[in-house]
């Protein structure tokens, strides 16, 4: 179960890291220099975190742990 939960948590930190380069781009697009084309950057930063939401659908619809079978295994 640990890994299964692990996986699940560094998912959740990559969506949350490109969804705060995705609030960057939309708040400080003047400062970000190296991307030329915002959008396009938004639509690859988007695609990661859709990635990673995958990960989490399969990891729940697949190797969802029921409460009695957490119980007993504590």
């Amino acid at each position: 179960m640990y890994l299964i939960e692990a996986v699940k948590k560094h998912a959740e930190g990559h969506i949350l890291k490109h969804r705060a380069n995705v609030l960057t781009y939309l708040n400080n697009s003047v400062g970000i220099g190296e991307h030329s084309d915002i959008v396009e950057a938004i639509e690859i930063e988007l695609m990661e975190m859709a990635k990673y939401q995958d990960q989490i659908d399969m990891l729940d619809k697949y190797f969802v742990v029921k409460e009695t079978e957490e119980t007993e295994q504590d």
